[in-house]
């Protein structure tokens, strides 16, 4: 039942908002916030597609401790192998994208990846 009612109001949201034009807005903020860790040192590629922001680095990172540091940060984000992933809500505000992206760039620069 809570699955359900998840699902209904999930489908609520979708069907009484502008979804496409939040999804647009989520997709400039996380390429706003993003866009900066393509200057540092051992990132090969940093990509947004909608509501999707991926900085792939060029070599396999240690998740484990970018995990920690990610939760001491008081932000979810999964890493795996080469990739810092973010699929935030599209309700998720532009403070909140720039709360995310801050904590990978801030990772990376701090070479917390290695």
């Amino acid at each position: 039942p809570l699955a359900c009612a998840v699902a209904g109001a999930s489908l609520d949201l979708l069907a009484e908002t502008d979804w496409m034009g939040e999804v647009a807005r989520l997709e400039a903020a996380l390429r706003r916030g993003l866009e900066p860790c393509r200057g540092l040192p051992g990132v090969a590629d940093v990509r947004v597609l909608g509501g999707i922001g991926v900085v792939e680095m060029e070599r396999p990172m240690s998740t484990a401790a970018l995990q920690r540091f990610f939760v001491d940060a008081g932000v979810w984000v999964r890493p795996f192998s080469r990739l810092i992933y973010l699929m935030p809500p599209f309700v998720t505000s532009d403070d909140d994208a720039a709360v995310l992206a801050g904590a990978v760039f801030r990772a990376i620069e701090q070479g917390k990846w290695a």
